[in-house]
């Protein structure tokens, strides 16, 4: 004589797989990997940084690299160049002043960790040291602002 299950037991135990398959699955998925957070971040920076209208910057590039720096690098229209750049393990503090259309993104150095460098000026190729980034961004809001600096923490975490 063969035995059934009651109605309920298999609702219970067909419960139960699908809990156990939702389990073992989320347990084996990939965290999220550096390469999505440096995506992220980049396209956040790129996309926030607010250059000043001047008419004689011709481009400009930030990135943050896969080796934990954070570069600026300005280029004018008659060859200077302006470039800013320290490794994220170096970064003592993110701070925003400013509101969610416009603002100042500081990022401090317990000392001065940032490299700032001149090239084709014509005042003189200038190499010296800074303890502030400030970057000039826009669209800034306040979950924005939390998640950058959420990745910027991650990162500093995983450069020391």
């Amino acid at each position: 004589m063969k035995k059934s299950l009651q109605p309920q037991t298999k609702k219970i135990l067909v419960f139960t797989l699908i809990l156990l398959t939702g389990w073992v699955n989320y347990s084996f998925r990939p965290q999220t990997d550096d390469q999505e957070w440096l995506s992220w971040s980049n396209k956040c920076l790129t996309e926030s940084y607010n250059p000043p209208p001047d008419v004689k910057l011709k481009k400009w590039e930030l990135t943050l690299t896969n080796d934990y720096f954070l570069r600026l690098r300005k280029t004018y229209q008659h060859g200077r160049q302006e470039y800013f750049s320290f490794n994220l393990h170096r970064l003592n503090q993110v701070q925003y002043q400013g509101d969610d259309k416009a603002g100042t993104l500081e990022l401090s150095t317990n000392a001065d960790d940032i490299i700032v460098q001149t090239y084709e000026d014509p005042k003189g190729d200038i190499d010296s040291m800074s303890t502030v980034l400030e970057l000039p961004v826009r669209n800034m809001s306040s979950a924005r602002l939390d998640s950058l600096k959420n990745a910027l923490n991650y990162f500093k975490a995983k450069a020391l």
